[in-house]
């Protein structure tokens, strides 16, 4: 008996006809590039170089967008938000040695965030593989090496034949819960020789589902339904499966609070009358998931932020559903489901009985009183005061990006991106540069709305070259950087911990006349002028920039007893 999955697709006329006639010319970097337009791409980021010239020319043959970034890093930040925004697998092309190791910080931040690029790297010629001795430019011993602990798998080609098989491969893998970066390696002269094979036309690459196991998805709802006070913690992995939906309507269903991780922002309404919020950096909100008799967790591996630096300690049952397999218990002892949230979430709400809790409200408008009152003790009125500025400027729908900056430390705690999947940022790996290339990588993906980068002067050094990229693609990224002349997260960190900071000061340009020297237009402005002049940018179309001088304050967590103080840190502080 045939059954639907084993039925093969038949090409279309067209099809048949492109793949008995090919068209002259075609190389190796073809193959490359008419697998990527099969599996649906229609935009590439990358870099050029020696080895991966064929399929850079490729390119010149297709009709895919090729968005070329001026650092290998940032183009593959650029992929990654593109990947973070649409969904979809976005493709990094990367030339081989120094320039596939330059990729690395920022396939390592796809991986922490789950965001699916498809990187695609050229090697040195097939002959020159394995021994690190034949002289040629750009050789490693082992490139695949460097990058198996970073990715969520290798698919190496040594063959021409091997390359719609090897990428289709990578394609369905990124794109399999949980989502992440690939990597794709293939040698310079398979990439250039002549391809006798047929033309590309149809792959099949769907990704799997990843569903819960209906035995542990009773029993946690049979937990829920009971519960006295259950707690709901949601992470990314209920933005990146498009859960927030669902979410909401069981957590409404069970009156439960919800606190969202900096990850998971915008999983959960802002102004619900459930939601937490996000102060997960406060050790009133960690007493209350404490005292939760059941504690939801949902796509979050509860590391170092969303535990408060490991300070956490529940008391109560933890049912925890994960996509990563490696992150399930792999914090707390747990009813461990191994699913999508998705699917998880609907079956959740398929079998979980509903309770009312008239004190659930009123216990969450407390908690966010205390944290309130706490933060209003610390004089930090400037900071606050600024942040209000960009959430008033920047449209509802638009995406933010945010850098490791003192800024962006607040609003993963105070920031209201008011949809899912409006605002990022690096921490997931940590890694300095990432809001730029960002905010580029999501303006491609739709040029109709503006775009906000937020960055400290020493992150946006790492992401200048960048304005280059922006006014060469006239893209829709208003960049906000905020100056306090140097590193100002680690200037913090050093002065509580040692007393003085050392190598955290900086020598920085004039950003505004930077910017305009690549054409694109800049102001300087102040606490008090920055609502109007970054409101005035984002409308603007193509980029621009706003320089904001102004040395910002990080807020204290209470101490581990749960005392309000404005000095030590619960771990990172």
């Amino acid at each position: 008996m045939t059954h639907d999955h084993d039925a093969v697709p038949r090409p279309t006329a067209a099809q048949t006809a492109a793949a008995l006639d090919p068209p002259p010319g075609r190389i190796g970097g073809d193959l490359v590039v008419e697998t990527l337009r099969g599996l649906g791409a229609t935009t590439v980021f990358g870099l050029p170089g020696q080895h991966a010239l064929g399929m850079f020319d490729a390119l010149r043959r297709s009709d895919l967008e090729y968005v070329g970034l001026r650092v290998e890093n940032n183009a593959g930040f650029a992929a990654d938000a593109y990947g973070r925004v649409t969904g979809e697998a976005a493709p990094l092309l990367l030339s081989a040695g120094p320039g596939a190791l330059m990729a690395l910080p920022a396939l390592q931040e796809a991986a922490a965030a789950g965001a699916p690029v498809v990187a695609i790297g050229a090697q040195v010629p097939v002959r020159g593989l394995g021994g690190g001795r034949h002289g040629y430019l750009h050789e490693l011993r082992d490139q695949q090496a460097s990058f198996r602990d970073v990715v969520k798998s290798v698919h190496p080609v040594r063959t021409a034949s091997q390359i719609p098989s090897a990428v289709a491969a990578a394609w369905e893998s990124a794109l399999t819960a949980p989502h992440g970066p690939v990597w794709v390696e293939i040698p310079q002269d398979v990439l250039t020789a002549p391809a006798r094979l047929p033309v590309v036309t149809a792959v099949d690459a769907t990704p799997r589902d990843l569903v819960p196991r209906p035995e542990l998805t009773a029993v946690a709802a049979d937990l829920l339904t009971r519960a006295a006070r259950p707690v709901i913690i949601a992470g990314g992995g209920v933005v990146r499966a498009d859960a927030s939906g669902k979410l909401r309507a069981l957590a409404e269903r069970l009156s439960a609070p919800v606190v969202t991780t900096f990850g998971g922002k915008g999983a959960f309404p802002w102004e619900h009358p459930l939601s937490l919020r996000s102060w997960l950096e406060d050790r009133h909100t960690t007493d209350f998931l404490e005292d939760a008799d059941v504690l939801l967790v949902v796509g979050s591996g509860l590391g170092e932020l969303s535990s408060n630096y490991h300070t956490f300690r529940p008391r109560g049952r933890v049912v925890q559903i994960e996509a990563d397999l490696g992150k399930l218990e792999s914090n707390h002892p747990a009813l461990g489901i191994h699913a999508d949230a998705r699917p998880a979430l609907s079956a959740l709400l398929e079998t979980v009985g509903e309770r009312h809790d008239p004190t659930a409200e009123e216990r969450v408008r407390t908690l966010l009183g205390k944290v309130r009152s706490r933060i209003d003790a610390q004089g930090l009125d400037l900071e606050q005061g600024v942040l209000a500025a960009v959430r008033r400027a920047l449209p509802d729908a638009s995406p933010s990006f945010w850098d490791m900056t003192i800024l962006a430390y607040w609003a993963w705690s105070a920031f209201d991106p008011r949809r899912p999947g409006t605002m990022h940022s690096a921490q997931g790996a940590g890694g300095l540069g990432y809001a730029y290339p960002a905010a580029l990588g999501a303006a491609v993906a739709d040029r109709g709305r503006p775009v906000l980068a937020v960055s400290g002067d020493g992150g946006a050094l790492y992401s200048i070259a960048e304005l280059a990229t922006a006014r060469q693609h006239d893209l829709p990224v208003t960049w906000l950087i905020v100056d306090d002349g140097g590193y100002g997260v680690l200037r913090e960190y050093m002065t509580d911990a040692f007393g003085a900071a050392t190598g955290t000061e900086l020598t920085r340009p004039d950003f505004v006349a930077l910017a305009e020297s690549f054409g694109v237009p800049a102001v300087r402005t102040t606490p008090q002028a920055l609502e109007g002049d970054l409101a005035a940018a984002l409308a603007t179309p193509g980029p621009s920039v706003v320089v904001l001088p102004a040395v910002l304050r990080m807020f204290a967590p209470t101490h581990l007893g749960g005392d309000d103080g404005d000095d030590a840190a619960a771990g990172g502080r």
